[in-house]
Order: C-alpha cells, then structure tokens, then sequence
C-alpha cells in the first residue's frame, strides 16, 4: 500500500490494525464502515477486505487524499468505496444528508487535534450509526475517554506504545 510522502501522517501501524480486527472482528460482518480520517485508507480498504459491503473514506489532506485513492484503486476496491476530499465535522454533515446508517466508523485523528468525543456525539444526533455499530478510536495514549457517550459504551481499550485503541459498542437499548 502506498504511504503519504512527509510525515504529516502516521498511518495504523500493521500490529495495530491486526489488534484492531482482533478486537471487532467476531462482532463484524458486512455493512457500512467509516474512515473518517482516512490516511492512506488502510482501514477502511482492511474492513472492506474482511467483508465491509462498503467504506466511505474521508481525508482532508490532498497528498493523502490521492494516496488513499490510489491504494483503493490497487486493491480494485473502486466500486465498494466512496471517497471524499473535506474536514471530518463537515464530513459528517454531509453524510448524514443521506440518511445512510454506519455499523463500523474509525476515527483517527492528528493526536494533537482530536475531537473524538464531539464526533461521536454527533454521528448518534445525527443519527449515522446503525443499532450494533462499533467505533474504533485511536488516539495518543496520554487520552482519556468517558465510559459511555450518549449510547456508545466502552467496550474496551489497549495501549500500543504510544498509541491507545478504545473501541465503542453503540446500542440503543437502555443501559442498567
């Protein structure tokens, strides 16, 4: 897979990923992934590889915009994906015009400029997340994240070196 030249981006580390799917992976099966910060699209083009019926891919850097469009067309993943070049809260605004239901969103933002907590908020206002969903954060592992936001509880959360995964679980039944 392709990587973006420079060091504005730090693409999922192949440990991390495989820990990742580990994680959802008995959970997991077909619908609607999210890569909300796509990178170079490796999450995204994993889950559409592990059986994702299709990803949207959001990036707002145009070098890694055209790196995640070149790895998707490599592995000829062109006609399950949709990809847009804009920031993530607008992202989400847009997608949620269509009324389209995600069931696996990554969010993995710059460390340094992460709304993890807002944006999963607004993916459940906005209604973008089907019942079941599961949202994968990565994020610096100097973060902390609540238990539960909205109706996404914390399923669980590891540490990778400097980087830390908290998977959510989003159900819309009542919580005891």
């Amino acid at each position: 897979m392709a990587a973006v030249p420079g060091k504005g981006t730090r693409p999922t580390t192949d440990k991390v990923k495989e820990s990742i799917f580990n994680m959802i992976g008995p959970y997991f099966d077909g619908g609607w992934a999210l890569d909300l910060y796509a990178g170079t699209g490796g999450l995204g083009i994993e889950a559409l590889s592990r059986g994702a019926d299709r990803a949207v891919f959001v990036e707002r850097d145009h070098k890694a915009f055209a790196v995640v469009k070149e790895n998707v067309s490599t592995c000829r993943l062109d006609d399950h994906a949709e990809l847009y070049r804009m920031d993530a809260e607008r992202a989400i605004r847009t997608l949620s015009t269509r009324n389209q239901k995600f069931d696996l969103v990554f969010l993995d933002p710059p460390y340094a400029q992460q709304k993890i907590v807002e944006e999963i908020k607004m993916l459940q206002e906005l209604g973008m997340l089907a019942d079941g969903a599961w949202i994968v954060a990565e994020h610096d592992i100097s973060d902390s994240f609540p238990d539960v936001i909205g109706h996404c509880v914390k399923d669980r959360a590891a540490k990778y070196g400097d980087t830390a995964v908290t998977v959510y679980y989003y159900d819309l039944e009542p919580q005891d």
